[in-house]
């Protein structure tokens, strides 16, 4: 289907500084070629816990946040590693309302330390209509979100009503962008895209947003047209953005858009996408479902990391939205020679 992207089967070459959807965290540059080992991490790292959000902070900490499977509230936890998140004491931050707005499927939290502040983008629809879902912000002036006190911040408007979800946050150049899952603003199509439009603080964008990505390869539109959970990984010049596409069974899997970092990354013309996943179920290792990651590093910023979840076995019984079991998981990413990321396939787990 012919779009304004340009296509590719691959990736452009490019080398890489790293920033995680997390408040546009710049993590330092890595030698392409590495003599530091390849950490290995006791898979899954957090049992029970979809769409994990890591971010590595100054203080040493990695801040964690997920979706819980009773989708209602909102929990952060902190490690020295990554290792240690699924033994660290959760913390509830925020719980759903009882009834209207913010009172149903609470999903997809995210945190960002944004200028001092912390900020956590989620997901919900109301009680009384569970599928109008929004996008939702609860601030934190204090230095421990774990205890805040979160305040509700309420919508974040993205220019019209409709199906909206899993927003993210990136600076780059000193420039802040929105990233989100949306149902197009007209027509009549059953799918969700993912756009991308400045902000002016925290809580706003300041123009009008720009559709980056919609389902169109045979891979993205299995059981549900879809494109959503943007993460942003940028180094070394260029922007690279993963999303998941497919239903949330075996056949969700992540694809990724590219664009030079100095280019007007509100111009759909400057990303070019990949035709294939780049990183998607393997029966080998009884991995099933990647999808809906963030990125970080290790404490030294010397190794790139991948967190995901999967589940590890294919066959789901019922909704696979009810089904519980989607654990959050981590990798290492290689690098090629030339300087393109390279995901492989997720790994077996450990326990």
């Amino acid at each position: 289907m012919p779009s304004a992207f340009q296509r590719t089967a691959g990736f452009m070459p490019a080398v890489f500084f790293v920033c995680a959807a997390a408040g546009a965290t710049v993590l330092p540059a890595t030698a392409l070629a590495q003599a530091t080992p390849v950490p290995a991490f006791d898979n899954p790292l957090v049992k029970q816990r979809a769409d994990p959000h890591v971010t590595l902070q100054p203080d040493g900490w990695y801040y964690y946040t997920a979706t819980v499977p009773e989708y209602d509230r909102i929990e952060v936890r902190r490690a020295r590693s990554l290792d240690a998140l699924g033994a660290a004491e959760a913390h509830t931050v925020w719980r759903k309302h009882a009834q209207g707005e913010m009172g149903a499927h609470i999903w997809a939290p995210e945190m960002h330390k944004i200028d001092g502040k912390w900020f956590i983008y989620f997901t919900a629809g109301r009680a009384d209509k569970i599928w109008e879902i929004r996008l939702y912000v609860l601030e934190c002036e204090s230095d421990d979100p774990l205890r805040g006190p979160w305040k509700e911040r309420g919508q974040l408007k993205t220019g019209w009503e409709s199906f909206a979800l899993d927003a993210t946050t990136f600076a780059l150049d000193g420039r802040r962008y929105l990233l989100w899952t949306q149902r197009p603003k007209e027509g009549d199509k059953k799918q969700t895209d993912i756009y991308i439009a400045p902000m002016d603080t925290p809580l706003s964008i300041s123009g009008p947003a720009v559709l980056l990505t919609e389902p169109e390869y045979d891979w993205e539109k299995v059981r549900h047209a879809v494109n959503e959970a943007p993460a942003v990984l940028v180094k070394n010049g260029r922007v690279f953005l993963t999303y998941s596409a497919s239903a949330t069974d075996a056949n969700y899997a992540l694809g990724m858009l590219t664009a030079p970092a100095g280019a007007n990354l509100l111009d759909r013309k400057s990303w070019t996408k990949s035709a294939q996943p780049v990183f998607a179920s393997s029966a080998a290792n009884s991995q099933y479902g990647p999808g809906h990651n963030s990125f970080t590093t290790t404490p030294d910023g010397k190794t790139d990391i991948l967190v995901y979840h999967a589940r590890n076995y294919r066959d789901i019984a019922g909704d696979p939205l009810r089904n519980p079991d989607r654990h959050t998981r981590a990798q290492a990413i290689a690098w090629r020679a030339d300087g393109t990321p390279d995901f492989g396939v997720p790994v077996p787990d450990k326990k």
